[in-house]
């Protein structure tokens, strides 16, 4: 944004204008959503911020409302110092303190009174990010209100996204300040591109099936069981691959297994798969996306098994067990994705933290990164679309894209939620999406399935929502085309 700034001057749009728009942005957002708010405090930072707080100051006091002002530096003669602010006697806070670029704690009399703003019970509006918030990584530097709107300013910045940032910005609106789209292209260039992941990422690669298409055109998805008594996790990855799009799926089953995994399949078919089978079931080339990992078990067999599918250059989701079957041999791993692949990558990764942890112990332990540079790293080294999960799920490719996840709600940290995701990423390869789409697109709608389900969800809900989650695909791409 700062790279932007001066891209504007240099095509005539002075500093001057672009605060103002801000500070009338952020005064239009007030009068729209707090029309009571009669009385303002309004806390004025040293920065652009600060500048920005005293515009909407402005305009809020052009609209008969008072606006009192509290500074961290007298740039202004109205400005009473930070310690005098009393919440109580406001209808609203506005937080102009500091914005995404903050480099330094927030302690002392910031602290203070953003403290006491968030104990007064009145809403806050922050100006760009909530003071506190990182712009780059979304961590707390000091202390952060949880506030109720943030207005930032031409594009959203990675703190908005990432945890634990995104649970204080509350509302959040993207307002023009007058930057063209030229600026913001060329600040942009020497940067790697973070997106959030929303349809216009993914949505070009999400057409439905046409009705003159064949099942075997919509993909072939196959699921790697566990033993007689490890069946479930399989299953569940197999029903959401399924409903997730893929036009046939199989489970392959050790024999040990093969009588309980029939007797709960309908629409899925199963194979028998031991040891030696696997080469011989790989002739059919119609197979051509596999998910290794839920309840598969630890150790030598996932290990060989996972190798042998990259192998014959199929696509691959490795989950669970198979990501921590590598815990000792990532690089023969990664050397296996970086043999099979050419430009577009055939393995998915699709670790929790810990199991991130396990193949990428440097990484997962260095306090500088963000959730989005270790997601790029590992991605990088393993030569495969890593998806980081969580709350803010991260995806990120070789090529140094990246995407952040908003979709889901707090019931899908429960057991088997994972084994659905990947079965639904399973799913989106299965249809020879390009990878970093799929596992972007999968994320999005295990995501929505839980919208869909609301409060009381388990994993077994997931596929059963994803109709709904279909057809607002559907719905989206029949407004894109008009």
């Amino acid at each position: 944004m700062q790279r932007a700034d001066q891209n504007a001057l240099r095509e005539g749009i002075s500093l001057r204008s672009l605060v103002d728009e801000a500070g009338r942005a952020v005064a239009a957002e007030i009068s729209s959503r707090f029309p009571n708010a009669k009385r303002v405090a309004v806390l004025v930072g040293p920065g652009n911020n600060g500048r920005d707080a005293l515009v909407a100051a402005r305009y809020l006091r052009e609209e008969k409302r008072s606006a009192d002002l509290f500074g961290t530096a007298n740039r202004h003669d109205e400005i009473a110092p930070l310690q005098v602010f009393h919440g109580g006697k406001y209808d609203l806070v506005l937080d102009g303190l500091w914005g995404a670029g903050l480099s330094r704690d927030v302690e002392g009399d910031a602290e203070d009174v953003l403290r006491k703003a968030e104990d007064s019970g009145r809403p806050i509006v922050s100006i760009d990010i909530p003071s506190g918030v990182d712009g780059g990584n979304g961590q707390i530097r000091g202390y952060a209100p949880k506030v109720d709107l943030t207005v930032t300013f031409v594009r959203r910045k990675p703190g908005h996204c990432l945890l634990p940032g995104r649970d204080h910005c509350g509302t959040i609106v993207v307002a023009p300040i007058g930057l063209s789209e030229t600026a913001m292209k060329e600040a942009a260039e020497p940067f790697e591109p973070v997106f959030a992941n929303e349809p216009s990422l993914w949505l070009h690669h999400a057409a439905t099936p046409l009705t003159a298409h064949h099942k075997y055109d919509r993909g072939h998805a196959v699921v790697f069981s566990g033993g007689m008594s490890r069946t479930g996790a399989a299953r569940l990855a197999a029903l959401s691959a399924l409903r997730g799009g893929a036009g046939l799926v199989t489970v392959f089953s050790p024999a040990s297994a093969l009588l309980v995994n029939a007797q709960h399949l309908t629409g899925i078919m199963l194979k028998r798969c031991e040891d030696g089978d696997l080469d011989v079931l790989l002739e059919d080339k119609r197979l051509n996306a596999f998910v290794l990992g839920p309840g598969f078990g630890i150790g030598d067999r996932a290990k060989a098994m996972a190798l042998t599918v990259l192998k014959a250059g199929r696509r691959l989701v490795l989950d669970a067990d198979g990501l921590t079957s590598f815990r000792d041999h990532a690089s023969r791993l990664f050397e296996a994705a970086r043999q099979c692949s050419d430009s577009e990558p055939q393995l998915v990764l699709t670790p929790h933290d810990g199991e991130f942890a396990r193949l990428f112990p440097d990484l997962a332990g260095d306090l500088r990164l963000s959730k989005v540079d270790r997601a790029r790293h590992a991605s990088r080294r393993s030569n495969a679309i890593v998806v980081l999960k969580g709350a803010d799920t991260v995806i990120a490719a070789p090529d140094g894209r990246a995407a952040i996840n908003a979709t889901g709600t707090p019931w899908l940290a429960t057991a088997g939620t994972g084994d659905v995701l990947a079965g639904l990423v399973a799913a989106q390869l299965a249809q020879k999406r390009p990878s970093f789409e799929a596992a972007c697109l999968a994320v999005w709608m295990h995501g929505k399935a839980a919208e869909h389900f609301g409060p009381g969800l388990i994993s077994e809900d997931l596929p059963h929502c994803l109709p709904a989650v279909h057809r607002e695909i559907v719905s989206l791409a029949m407004d894109n085309a008009h």
